[in-house]
C-alpha cells in the first residue's frame, strides 16, 4: 500500500516535564508514572494505535534494570501490537519486536502497513526527530506533567534548518496532566 493510500496517521506521543524534559538526568523514566490515573487522551490513542517504531536507545532505556517495570511496555502494558525497532545494532535478546534496519521512510512504511487502518506511534526523541524532519508525522500529543526536572533529554532539541508549522486543538485536562495537541501543517 502506497503512503498515499494510507488513512492511518502517525502519531508521536510524549510525557514531558514544564521545563520540556521527556526522560530525567541518567534516562530516569519513573517520574512519569507518578502522574497515572484516568486520561480519555491516552485511552483514545491506546484504542487508535496499531503498531509502534521506537528507536534502540529508547528501547534500550525501557529495558534497563533501573527502570520501572512498566517501561519495558508501551503505556505501561495497557497497549499491545506490533512493535518495531529501528536500529543499526542487531538485538541480543530473544525480544518479541522486530528489528528494522535502513532508512526512516522504509521504517515507516513498514511499520504503518503493520498498523493497518490504525495508527502508527512513534515512541523516542531521535526517532521523533527523524520522522517529523522527513515530514512524515500527521500529530503531536504532548501530555504535559506538572514538574520540573533540570536535566534529562529535551523534547526536541535539534538543529533544524526551516520551523514546522504546527495547528493547534483546543487542550485538556486529565487530573494534573494537561494534553497538548498539535497537526503537523508544514514545514516553512
Amino acid at each position: 500500500m502506497s503512503a498515499q493510500e494510507q488513512t492511518n496517521k502517525v502519531v508521536w506521543e510524549v510525557t514531558m516535564s514544564l521545563d520540556g524534559f521527556i526522560s530525567g538526568s541518567d534516562n530516569q523514566m519513573d517520574w512519569i508514572f507518578r502522574f497515572g490515573g484516568p486520561n480519555p487522551v491516552v485511552d483514545e490513542i491506546i484504542a487508535s494505535t496499531g503498531a509502534v517504531l521506537v528507536g534502540r536507545n529508547s528501547y534500550d532505556v525501557g529495558h534497563q534494570d533501573n527502570q520501572p517495570k512498566e517501561t519495558k511496555e508501551v503505556h505501561g502494558g495497557a497497549w499491545t501490537g506490533p512493535q518495531f525497532v529501528l536500529t543499526h545494532r542487531p538485538p541480543k535478546d530473544d525480544s518479541p519486536n522486530t528489528f528494522l534496519s535502513g532508512d526512516i521512510e522504509n521504517a515507516v512504511e513498514v511499520a504503518r502497513s503493520a498498523a493497518g487502518n490504525k495508527n502508527l506511534l512513534i515512541i523516542g526523541a531521535d526517532i521523533a526527530r527523524q520522522v517529523l524532519l522527513a515530514g512524515l508525522v500527521d500529530e503531536i500529543v504532548v501530555h504535559l506533567a506538572p514538574l520540573l526536572l533540570g536535566s534529562g533529554i529535551r523534547f526536541f532539541d535539534f538543529p533544524i534548518d526551516d520551523y514546522i508549522l504546527l495547528d493547534p486543538d483546543e487542550p485538556s485536562t486529565a487530573g494534573v496532566i494537561t494534553n497538548l495537541r498539535y497537526r503537523v501543517v508544514a514545514r516553512e
